[in-house]
């Protein structure tokens, strides 16, 4: 019988020879997880034997990550700013750029805005962490995906946070109702172009969804609807806050200006890209 050292082993060099980075910790949260253990637990039970049935929860797993499924996908979750939270093919996996995201946010919007908008919501990811860090605040999460939607309807119920996140099918703004104000609109909406897109890893490429990344030629497209559209729907004194491609920020930054925002700022990501778009009114 093999044992999870061995197991874990085998698995690494499977994994290393179709081509997946860090092969040793794929293998180690896919067994962990086939076996209900934290990955750590592996190693105080490493000369323990895997029965059979163990083994037939292990395979699947580690076949449809040699074939570059995201790990996330797989494993079928993800922790965004402290939540656990569901992912599948339904919706783009939020990223941990995303959640630098959260923290600009919280930085700027000290008071806690009482409506609170999330543009193309996905996962919910962006929606359920700002219902967390503002426990008051009314959240609409909108998407024009209704697969997008029932994955966020499914996190919300899963962080408790049903009663207070409105979802509604919507293409950005257009079907919110035409008075509606917020003080805080958030979105991390497409933002590749299309030869981007193609550079993109296998992991992105052939499994998340393309609706989720690519905004027209120049990647610039669902970003300027949403400057023109949130504009519309901020509150005096509130805050549009987009995460967006890396190149794209002048242009961004002019047609905010020219759409009567007051101020803008670009951001940082950890690399030094500007990734985070901070329109004021």
């Amino acid at each position: 019988m093999l044992t999870i050292l061995e197991v874990l082993k085998r698995t690494t060099e499977f994994l290393d020879k179709h081509g997946v980075e860090s092969a040793r910790l794929n293998a180690e949260h896919l067994l962990g997880h086939a076996l209900g253990l934290p990955r750590m637990q592996l190693y105080l039970q490493f000369e323990r034997p895997l029965t059979e049935a163990e083994l037939e929860r292990v395979r699947p797993l580690v076949k449809r990550r040699s074939g570059h499924e995201p790990l996330q996908y797989v494993l079928g979750e993800t922790e965004f700013c402290g939540l656990k939270l569901k992912v599948d093919r339904r919706a783009l996996i939020p990223r941990p750029e995303t959640e630098m995201l959260i923290e600009l946010i919280k930085e700027q919007v000290a008071t806690p805005p009482a409506a609170v908008l999330d543009l193309g919501t996905g996962s919910g990811a962006i929606a359920l962490a700002l219902a967390t860090a503002y426990p008051t605040a009314a959240i609409t999460a909108v998407d024009r995906s209704d697969e997008a939607l029932a994955l966020a309807g499914e996190n919300a119920a899963l962080v408790g946070c049903s009663a207070r996140v409105c979802l509604l099918r919507s293409d950005w703004c257009s079907q919110l109702d035409p008075a509606a104000k917020f003080e805080l609109i958030a979105a991390n909406p497409p933002y590749l172009s299309r030869t981007e897109f193609e550079a993109t890893a296998p992991e992105v490429k052939n499994h998340e969804p393309p609706s989720a990344l690519v905004a027209g030629a120049d990647g610039r497209q669902d970003l300027a609807a949403i400057l023109d559209q949130a504009r519309r729907h901020l509150a005096p004194g509130g805050l549009l806050a987009c995460e967006t491609g890396e190149t794209q920020h002048a242009a961004l930054r002019q047609l905010a200006t020219d759409l009567g925002y007051g101020r803008t700022e670009s951001r940082q990501d950890l690399a030094g890209r500007d990734r985070f778009l901070l329109a004021f009114v």
